[in-house]
């Protein structure tokens, strides 16, 4: 593996209120958009790309028990993805523990210079996919 270049994201770490239900629907994405499996232990579990990895832990040291996007924080993950990628994802997200969100804007509720859906888990976690919207290419 290539050193990384100063300033790169490392890793991003969640806390999740329930590791089998995170991991089934971050797992689920993350390996779909190309990460493999890295770490595994009693209340965690990590995805890697490249030097990057994604951390979701269930801490004994939580102090709520849902995730609140509106609320300092965490508001979203925001990947990329290809335009086809992002059609493919939407399709499949409800069978692992997404729903769409913004149906009525998508795939342009990120503006119209943008090819993007929202998803959201049942834990309230967010995820955007973001394409370059083909005809704002031009």
């Amino acid at each position: 593996m290539t050193r990384p270049t100063g300033g790169m994201l490392h890793h991003v770490e969640i806390w999740v209120p329930d590791l089998h239900r995170a991991t089934l629907s971050f797992g689920w994405l993350l390996e779909s958009l190309g990460y493999s499996r890295f770490q595994n232990w009693s209340n965690g579990r990590s995805w890697r790309l490249g030097a990057t990895y994604l951390v979701l832990e269930q801490s004994p040291a939580l102090t709520a028990d849902h995730h609140d996007r509106c609320r300092p924080g965490l508001n979203h993950l925001a990947f990329h993805v290809d335009h086809d990628g992002v059609e493919a994802l939407v399709s499949e997200a409800a069978r692992h523990g997404w729903s769409l969100m913004f149906p009525d804007r998508h795939p342009h509720a990120g503006g119209d210079q943008n090819y993007t859906a929202y998803l959201e888990n049942a834990d309230g976690f967010e995820v955007e996919l973001v394409a370059l919207n083909p005809s704002a290419a031009e």
